[in-house]
C-alpha cells in the first residue's frame, strides 16, 4: 500500500500541486498538514501518515523539505521505516529507497534540503535586520499604540493597576507590561 503525506507551512498556500503528484502515482491514502511548519512540535496528518504504514508499505511524499526537519531527523525517519520494513519515495528527487541508490541518493538530499532550509532562514533574518535598521516593524502588528501606552502610563501612576489597565484597553496583562517595558516603564502589580 502507498501512503502518502503533503504539508504547506501557510493557510495561503496550497496543496493540489503536491495533492495531484500524490494522486498520479496512486497512493492509496493521503495524510495533510495545512498551515503548520515542518518543525512544528505536532503535525497531526503526519503523525497519521507514519502511523497507518505497515511492513510492506511505502511513504510517499512530494518533496523531502514537506516532512522532514533537518538531515537528521530524515535520516532517523528512514531508518526507522526500513526497520519496520517500509519503503519511502520522494517525487520530486525520484528517491526510492528500496534500492541501493535510492537510499543513498535520500542522505545525500536531505542534506542539500536542510541547507537549503537554512539558507531561507538566514536570508529571511538578514531581511527582518534591514527592515528594522531603516525603522519598519517586522512581525506581528503591534497590540497597542503609542497613545494607548502613554494613557495606561498615565492611569498607573495615577493609581490604576496594570492588570486593570490591560482589561481597559482589552489585552493580556502581560502585553501591557511589555509594551510599559518597552517604553522605558517599569509597571507595578
Amino acid at each position: 500500500m502507498k501512503i502518502g503525506y503533503a504539508r504547506v507551512s501557510t493557510d495561503e498556500q496550497l496543496l493540489d500541486m503536491q495533492l495531484d503528484a500524490l494522486q498520479a502515482v496512486k497512493c492509496d491514502q493521503i495524510f495533510k498538514d495545512e498551515g503548520i511548519s515542518a518543525i512544528a512540535a505536532n503535525r497531526q496528518g503526519w503523525e497519521s501518515a507514519l502511523q497507518a504504514l505497515d511492513d510492506g508499505d511505502t511513504l510517499v511524499i512530494w518533496k523531502l523539505d514537506r516532512a522532514f526537519r533537518s538531515t537528521v531527523d530524515a535520516i532517523l525517519t528512514l531508518d526507522n521505516l526500513r526497520d519496520r520494513g517500509i519503503e519511502f519515495q520522494c517525487i520530486t528527487m525520484q528517491i526510492d529507497t528500496s534500492t541501493p541508490e535510492g537510499r543513498k541518493w535520500y542522505r545525500d538530499t536531505a542534506s542539500w534540503a536542510e541547507y537549503e532550509r537554512e539558507l531561507i532562514s538566514q536570508r529571511t533574518k538578514a531581511g527582518m535586520a534591514a527592515a528594522n535598521r531603516r525603522g519598519k516593524h517586522v512581525g506581528r502588528p503591534k497590540a497597542l499604540t503609542d497613545e494607548q501606552i502613554n494613557h495606561a502610563q498615565s492611569a498607573i501612576a495615577a493609581g490604576e493597576t496594570v492588570s486593570g489597565m490591560a482589561g481597559v484597553l482589552n489585552v493580556n496583562r502581560k502585553t501591557l507590561s511589555n509594551a510599559l517595558r518597552q517604553h522605558g516603564v517599569r509597571s507595578h502589580a
